[in-house]
């Protein structure tokens, strides 16, 4: 395609990081190709990509906007408020920046940034992670470009004729992380003779993950095993201090970890949910896991994601109800069993869709060469916007 001037991008995906992380996976992928790229995020005021999106070296405006509670609460009545006061801002901030482009990967700012793209005729595209669509992604669906998917089927949910299916977007560090294995070891201080366990919980950490490990922690010391622990931010300090009174030389604890590709690398089991961004990686990393779903989601969409893993021999399940009294017992039995541990891999991998970034930005691409001729932006405008 012909460049002339700078791509301006708008990206919008937050509140976990299964839908921040395939965000930035996409503008890393897109700022590659075109290095002079002007990329933009919006986000959710307090939400975790207001500090994850910067760190990636982006910058990031955030939007007064929150999801309505399940239980009945006074902030439910500020959510209509909420809506239009963020769509409102989402318009001025499209006018301003005038993108060639917007993507949303879901989240609560990515409605409104959305709903202002279509309104005013820019190209959008949504990138949907998991086999039951989001609500912000559904609302803009008859209205984007394209909207990009990880599973079939999922025109139950979206017009078929827009629909690409592409897999998730994956940080592109964690490719190739069987080679990093001696580089992972040696930064996390552990031994290549000994077996590694991964628990990971999500970018928010998992309740029941975090409380059947530690009731099964003294089992796990004893098997000599090392141990790289995620456990979420709101549950760092407690874990933390519970596990004060024992032996941590083989453990290491992280509220989070921003070096997963060594964490994959390091590990030869992996306890995780099964969250459309997580399997995706397990997948593209090819790690025998042990998959606990989340109950606490839409659809339960999780047991889907793990059972269409573990129907193709790919995973072991434990569910949410289970895990205090199977997980630590599970890990063990894994973790010594080097034939399932190569039969879980070699399955796993055979579901990879490594190459899911690189089709959506060809999407992207093919939009913008349709595009009418690039107009200036106001750069001063958005300076004050993002101060």
């Amino acid at each position: 395609m012909k460049e002339k001037e700078p791509y301006r991008l708008i990206i919008s995906g937050g509140g976990t990081g299964g839908h921040i992380f395939p965000a930035v996976a996409i503008a890393n992928e897109f700022k590659e190709r075109h290095p002079d790229t002007e990329i933009l995020f919006v986000g959710a005021q307090g939400r975790m990509e207001m500090t994850r999106v910067p760190e990636a070296g982006y910058k990031i405006i955030g939007l007064w906007i929150s999801g309505l509670q399940r239980s009945l609460k006074f902030s439910n009545l500020l959510f209509p408020v909420k809506l239009i006061v963020s769509y409102i801002r989402a318009m001025m901030i499209v006018k301003d920046f005038k993108p060639h482009a917007v993507i949303g990967t879901g989240g609560y700012a990515s409605g409104p940034i959305m709903m202002a793209a279509t309104r005013l005729g820019i190209a959008s595209v949504v990138q949907e992670q998991n086999s039951f669509a989001g609500l912000a992604n559904k609302q803009v669906a008859k209205r984007v470009s394209k909207v990009c998917v990880a599973y079939e089927g999922m025109d139950k949910y979206f017009p078929k004729e827009k629909i690409v299916v592409t897999g998730n977007p994956v940080r592109k560090d964690i490719l190739d992380v069987s080679g990093k294995r001696e580089r992972a070891l040696n930064q996390f201080g552990f031994e290549a003779s000994t077996k590694t366990l991964l628990i990971i919980g999500g970018s928010l950490g998992a309740r029941t993950i975090n409380e059947s490990i530690l009731n099964g922690i003294e089992k796990l010391i004893d098997a000599r095993i090392q141990i790289i622990w995620q456990t979420g931010k709101g549950y760092y300090s407690t874990i933390k201090t519970s596990l004060d009174k024992y032996d941590l030389r083989r453990i290491r604890v992280y509220d989070f970890l921003k070096e997963m590709d060594l964490a994959y690398g390091a590990a030869d089991v992996v306890i995780s949910r099964a969250g459309a961004l997580a399997v995706s990686e397990l997948c593209v990393t090819g790690k025998a896991c042990i998959l606990v779903p989340s109950p606490n989601v839409a659809e339960d969409h999780q047991t889907k994601n793990a059972k269409a893993l573990a129907d193709r021999n790919a995973s072991l399940i434990v569910t949410d109800k289970e895990a205090g009294n199977k997980l630590v017992e599970e890990a063990l039995k894994l973790l010594f069993d080097d034939q399932q541990i190569e039969k879980l891999k070699s399955n796993i991998s055979q579901m990879a869709k490594p190459y899911a970034t690189r089709d959506i930005v060809n999407e992207i691409e093919k939009l913008i060469g349709a595009e009418a001729e690039p107009v200036k932006s106001n750069r001063q405008s958005l300076a004050m916007l993002v101060n």
